[in-house]
């Protein structure tokens, strides 16, 4: 034998209570992604307490997501700069803090503002918990089994958010969705300040703020463009934010490869399998959260299901993804990744294909298996994405490159809502109403499903049913269409993640 066969493994360090650790940042992520869905259940109620246009429903749904895909970058960057535990921390109080403005908001531009804030914070909560298990589990297998517990509560929050939302809307009022937040935060800080250890770049360089400014106003404007174009068609105002947009963006980028310490490496999108991780994470969660939105006034408005009940029907989505998020790693090891991601990929989109057979008669069992099926594949490809993209850095830009797959995540989210509710949004105003149904009513029948649910109760009985029986179908006939757009996105992701991911391993990180 030769002396480098002779030679001792190298010895892994092993955090001691890193297993805690986990537990309490998988508070955090489980947090944000059940905020993310857990108003879906509620927005019925919240419009016929605020009564928000169509236009300001949308916004109250995505402007969390766009806050939040605008400020990661920044915020991953600076968790790397000041302290990943410390910025994590102090997050959690913003979060706990800014919970209590959404419950008691009292029209819907305070409810949007509300919003947008929570979304402030729950940008510095992201990154920060994924950064962290970069660099307290250093052996890679232990940190594929932390990962995927991370990408199973990510996932599964989404799909719980629903039953969450649901029990207590069955015994309180819509605010109640947004103070469970206190206190699973006040867990949260006391547990971390023991718990979890301190990182950050050693050698991190200042924080740019133009950079900060130039990556939210270029996300949230684009995204805003894309939006208003979807619902409203094409304007000037649309096409001077998308211009706007796009050219912060592109000094952004070109900012960033003349920094000395820039907020984020353009040279990581040079690797295919980064850049391949991170496109399918944005494609999954645009073709899944847009159908989620809208999956919960589906079940609760067409079905005239209880919020526990709707609740209840998506939850299989979340027992999918816990089940396939702990062994993703394994599959992937096994296996490959690109199988496992495109395998993922194509089971959501094969469960997104099965949403366009909905109708009002569809039984609850046929929808929990495709949602069980859909939120198996979202596991799997998220959770093995999440690994590769993390290891495809040194830790000390673990933050910044945690940042990069939650904006995958959250814009994918923003633009989900924002695309798919608007081909649902179209399709459901082009409704013809009974004769003799006219002006205000109409147009709040028009505005939203649960407009038209309210306006209904307000007309003679036969009238109303009738009413409401075209809204209905409307909706659902809008909801067919943007699943069968979302099945066709996945299942080209899927193809091109096959060829994206060619090669990529998870036993020693990335090949290079």
């Amino acid at each position: 034998m030769t002396s480098a066969q002779q030679a001792p493994a190298p010895q892994i360090e092993r955090h001691p209570g890193r297993w805690l650790a986990l537990a309490v940042l998988v508070f955090a992520v489980l947090l944000v992604a059940v905020d993310a869905t857990v108003l879906g259940l509620a927005t019925p109620f919240l419009s016929e307490d605020l009564k928000p246009s169509g236009t300001q429903l949308l916004w109250i749904g995505d402007v969390y997501s766009f806050v939040i895909a605008g400020l990661l970058v920044s915020m991953g960057s600076l968790g790397d700069r000041i302290g990943r535990k410390k910025l994590l921390l102090v997050g959690a109080v913003a979060f706990g803090a800014v919970s209590v403005l959404n419950a008691y908001a009292t029209s819907p531009e305070m409810m949007i503002v509300a919003r947008a804030l929570l979304g402030v914070a729950g940008a510095t909560l992201m990154p920060s918990t994924l950064a962290l298990i970069r660099n307290i589990f250093h052996d890679p297998k232990e940190r594929s089994v932390a990962i995927g517990i991370w990408g199973a509560a990510a996932s599964a929050g989404a799909a719980v958010g629903p039953v969450v939302g649901g029990a207590l809307l069955e015994h309180f009022w819509w605010g109640s969705v947004f103070l469970i937040n206190l206190p699973v935060m006040a867990i949260l800080v006391i547990v971390g300040i023991k718990m979890l250890p301190e990182s950050r770049n050693p050698n991190p360089g200042p924080w740019d703020l133009i950079s900060v400014g130039l990556s939210l106003v270029g996300i949230v404007a684009v995204v805003y463009a894309i939006k208003e174009a979807a619902v409203h068609g094409f304007r000037w105002d649309t096409a001077v934010s998308a211009v706007l947009g796009v050219l912060c963006l592109i000094w952004f980028a070109r900012r960033q490869t003349r920094l000395e310490s820039p907020l984020l490496d353009m040279r990581l999108f040079q690797h295919r399998g980064f850049s391949g991780a991170v496109l399918a994470d944005l494609l999954t969660i645009l073709g899944l959260s847009g159908l989620v939105f809208f999956l919960s006034q589906f079940l609760q408005l067409v079905q005239m299901r209880s919020p526990l009940g709707a609740g209840m029907i998506e939850l299989p989505a979340a027992i999918g993804a816990v089940l396939t998020g702990l062994y993703a790693g394994v599959i992937a090891r096994r296996a490959s990744v690109r199988l496992a991601v495109s395998g993922g990929l194509t089971a959501i989109g094969l469960a997104l294909a099965a949403c366009t057979l909905l109708d009002a008669n569809t039984p609850a069992l046929q929808m929990c298996l495709a949602l069980f099926i859909g939120g198996a594949g979202a596991g799997l490809a998220f959770t093995v994405t999440a690994d590769v993209i993390l290891t495809a850095v040194p830790k000390e830009q673990a933050g910044a490159a945690s940042a990069v797959s939650e904006t995958a995540y959250e814009l994918g989210a923003a633009l989900g809502i924002a695309l798919l509710g608007s081909v649902v949004t179209g399709i459901y105003r082009g409704f013809e109403a009974p004769a003799g149904v006219s002006g205000d009513t109409l147009a709040a029948a028009h505005d939203s499903l649960g407009g038209a649910v309210e306006a209904a109760r307000d007309l003679p009985q036969e009238q109303g049913a009738a009413l409401l029986s075209a809204a209905q179908n409307s909706f659902t006939s809008g909801f067919e269409t943007a699943a069968g757009v979302a099945s066709a996105v996945l299942l080209a992701t899927a193809v091109a993640a096959w060829f994206l991911l060619r090669g990529q391993k998870l036993e020693d990180g990335v090949e290079h």
